[in-house]
């Protein structure tokens, strides 16, 4: 693998990770593209993961100490349905839950079943209907800015859909999240803040997986650059969709995804 393939495949794990666009489905994409060992990819994209964490864990990092903070002071004074604080931690943690634990037992059934291009295109395609119906719908709902567990829940389960390559982390979450009526600002938010311990947790275990292959020391050099690249580029886009979505539909990137499932539906065809 050459470095400029890592810092290509980091750059792009940063903008599609983030952006509702899905960051599995191009990573494989692009390592067809650059005719990069399908072993090897599996590696280097667990690698990526990291890059995806420390991008989160930057951002959020005042959030996160608050969240630690109310979860440790709801185990030593329960007040949840009185302590905003409180409510917050326990509603992240119910979402975080579903997906955690499907990641946990199903990721290598994942990742051996729907590892597919075809799989790919028909996900774009399919997150974009997605994102149409959901936005059309929403602009008729009353919204509101507190979390329910019930809406935890769904998010959470929107999660384990985003685990099937080309449906998208982000858009999973946040579409969960409007179908619970929650306002656009903080769908967004909630769907950010619920996903940092998932991919803290698949970041903590690809980086086992990692040190299991043993990579030679020009393979760390490159995964190094895409740890770097998925992190500088993922704290921007983050930084950016935040303020993106506050004010604007999702349909842009839905219209995205359908020229994306285009073009890669005409490449499998062609080679």
């Amino acid at each position: 693998m050459h470095s400029i393939h890592a810092l290509i495949l980091g750059v792009v794990q940063g903008i599609t990770e983030f952006f509702p666009i899905s960051s599995s489905g191009h990573l494989l994409a692009f390592h067809d593209l650059l005719h990069f060992d399908q072993s090897d990819s599996l590696t280097f994209d667990a690698s990526l993961h990291l890059g995806t964490m420390l991008a989160l864990v930057a951002y959020f990092w005042k959030d996160i100490i608050q969240l630690f903070k109310d979860f440790f002071r709801s185990l030593a004074h329960w007040n949840i349905q009185q302590d905003p604080g409180q409510h917050q931690v326990w509603t992240v943690i119910v979402g975080a839950i579903p997906a955690g634990v499907v990641g946990v037992f199903a990721d290598k059934w994942f990742e051996g079943h729907v590892r597919n291009l075809w799989v790919v295109v028909i996900s774009l395609v399919i997150g974009s209907i997605v994102f149409w119906v959901t936005e059309a719908w929403l602009r008729k709902q009353q919204t509101k800015d507190t979390v329910s567990f019930k809406a935890a829940w769904v998010v959470g389960f929107a999660q384990i859909i985003a685990l099937v390559p080309g449906i998208s982390r982000s858009g999973a979450t946040i579409i969960g999240a409007f179908t619970q009526k929650l306002d656009r600002k903080t769908a967004a938010r909630f769907a950010f803040l619920v996903s940092i311990p998932v991919v803290a947790g698949a970041g903590l275990l690809k980086l086992k997986d990692l040190l299991q292959a043993r990579p030679t020391s020009g393979e760390l050099t490159d995964v190094i650059i895409g740890i770097v690249a998925a992190t500088v580029v993922g704290y921007m886009v983050i930084h950016f969709f935040l303020r993106f979505v506050q004010k604007h539909s999702l349909s842009v990137f839905a219209w995205y995804r359908v020229i994306a499932a285009a073009l890669l539906a005409i490449y499998l065809i062609a080679r």
